[in-house]
C-alpha cells in the first residue's frame, strides 16, 4: 500500500522550490541573465582554491581502499579528532573526538539530534521565523513542532512568549543563528537569557531540556556584529553543522553534530548518533568528502561577497521604502512586504523578473525573503527592477 502520510506531504511542495521553478519557467522565456532569482540559497562565491588540490593529494596518495570505502559509523576518526582540535582552539571548550559524529550537512545533523534527545510525542520549541523543513524534521522524530510568533521587527527570541509556551512537555529548543531567513543573529543577551530560562525550566519540570543550534552559517556574520558562540552559554547545547555554506559545498552534504561536553550524557549522544542511523539509513557520509573537510577545517571560502551585497541591498530597498531589519549574517534578507498578502506580492514581482520566497512558510506572513548569495554584477541590475516593484506599490 502506498504511505498514505507521504503522499499527503506531496501536496505540501515547497514554496522555496515552487519559487525556483517559477523563476526557471520565466529565464526559458526571457534568458537567465535577464532573472534575477533570489530564491534558493546556494553559494555563489567558489569553494577555497587549494579545495581541488587537497583531492587531488588524497587521490594520489591515500589508500584507494580506505578512501573510498565505507567509514566507521561515527565518522572517520581522524576528521572527528580535526574538528574537535578546531572547536576547542577557536571556541575554548574542551570538545574531544567522542562529541563529533559525522553526518550528511546540517539536515542529517538535525535528524540525529532530534531522535537522541526527544521522545515521541514531546514538543520542540522554535522561534518565527524558521527554516521550514524544521517541520519534517521534528515530526520524523516523532515529536511536536510549537512555533513562537516573531518578535517583530527585531526578529530576537521572544521571551515573553517563550516563558508562556514552555512546558513539561518540552523536550528541547531549537535555535537557528544565524538565521535564516532574517539574516539576524541572537546577541550574547539574548543567549544568556535563553540559557537561564532553560536551566530554571529544566530544574522547575525534573528533566533536562536540550538547545540544538542549527549552524550552517556560523561563520558568514559581518563586521562588528555580537555572534556568540551558543555551546559556550549553555551546557545542554547540541550543535548542528554543516560546511555547505563556509566552503561552498553543499552538493557534497557534508556536516557534523557536536555536542558540548559538558552535556549530561555526551559521549552517549554520541554513540546513540550511531543506532539513529539504522533508522534514517544514514550510515555515514563519502569517506573522501569527511577527509577534505577535515584538511580544511579552519578554512572558508571567500565570504566577503555576501556582506558587499547585503549593504547594497539594505540601502537601496530601505531607500525605496521597504521595511526591514539590517542582516548581521548569512546571504538572507526578510522584508516585509507592502501588503499583507506576501504571497500575491511574490507573484507580482515575476512580472519585474523577481524571483522572491513569501515569509508564510518561514512563520512570518507579510514578509519575503531574498536570498542575494548571487553575483553583485547581477544584484546591481537588479535594483532598477525593484524599484519599478516598489513605485507599483506606491512605496517611491
Amino acid at each position: 500500500m502506498i504511505s498514505p502520510k507521504f503522499r499527503e506531504m506531496l501536496k505540501g511542495e515547497s514554496v522555496i522550490r515552487k519559487m525556483s521553478g517559477k523563476g526557471n519557467v520565466l529565464a526559458e522565456k526571457i534568458g537567465r541573465e535577464n532573472v534575477f532569482d533570489y530564491s534558493i540559497g546556494n553559494p555563489s562565491v567558489p569553494a577555497p582554491e587549494n579545495l581541488n588540490d587537497i583531492f587531488k593529494e588524497l587521490l594520489d596518495t591515500k589508500d584507494p581502499l580506505t578512501l573510498h570505502g565505507y567509514s566507521e559509523s561515527h565518522g572517520i576518526l581522524e576528521v572527528r579528532k580535526q574538528i574537535a582540535d578546531s572547536l576547542k582552539r577557536r571556541f575554548r571548550l574542551p570538545y574531544t573526538y567522542e562529541d563529533i559524529f559525522m553526518t550528511s550537512g546540517a539536515a542529517g545533523a538535525m535528524a540525529h539530534a532530534l531522535r537522541a534527545v526527544v521522545c515521541p510525542g514531546e514538543e520542540v520549541i522554535t522561534f518565527a521565523p524558521y527554516f521550514p523543513e524544521y517541520v519534517p524534521y521534528t515530526e520524523g522524530a516523532g515529536a511536536v513542532l510549537k512555533v513562537i510568533p516573531p518578535d517583530i521587527p527585531a526578529f530576537q527570541i521572544n521571551f515573553d512568549m517563550l516563558e508562556k509556551e514552555i512546558n513539561e512537555k518540552t523536550a528541547a529548543v531549537l535555535i537557528n543563528t544565524p538565521n535564516n531567513p532574517s539574516g539576524v543573529v541572537y546577541s550574547t543577551d539574548t543567549i544568556i537569557r535563553l540559557s537561564e530560562l532553560l536551566r530554571a525550566k529544566s530544574k522547575e519540570f525534573g528533566h533536562t531540556i536540550y538547545l540544538l543550534s542549527d549552524e550552517p552559517y556560523r561563520e558568514i556574520v559581518f563586521e562588528g556584529v555580537d555572534a556568540p558562540f551558543v555551546s559556550s552559554f549553555y551546557e545542554n547545547t547540541i550543535i548542528c553543522y554543516s560546511f555547505s555554506k563556509s566552503l561552498s559545498l553543499p552538493g557534497e552534504r557534508i556536516g557534523y553534530v557536536a555536542v558540548n561536553p559538558a552535556c549530561e550524557d555526551a559521549a552517549m549522544i554520541v554513540d546513540m548518533c550511531a543506532q539513529i542511523s539504522r533508522f534514517t539509513g544514514h550510515n555515514c557520509p563519502s569517506s573522501i568528502i569527511q577527509y577534505v573537510a577535515g584538511e580544511m577545517i579552519d578554512e572558508t571560502s571567500d565570504l566577503s561577497v555576501y556582506e558587499k551585497n547585503s549593504k547594497i541591498l539594505y540601502e537601496e530597498l530601505t531607500k525605496l521604502g521597504f521595511s526591514c531589519q539590517e542582516p548581521g549574517g548569512t546571504f538572507y534578507m526578510f522584508p516585509k512586504a507592502p501588503i499583507e498578502d506576501a504571497i500575491a506580492f511574490c507573484e507580482e514581482a515575476l512580472k519585474y523578473h523577481l524571483v522572491l520566497v513569501p515569509g508564510d512558510s518561514f512563520g512570518c506572513p507579510g514578509y519575503f525573503r531574498i536570498s542575494y548569495c548571487v553575483q553583485t554584477e547581477k544584484l546591481m541590475r537588479s535594483l532598477p527592477q525593484f524599484a519599478k516593484l516598489a513605485k507599483a506599490y506606491g512605496l517611491s
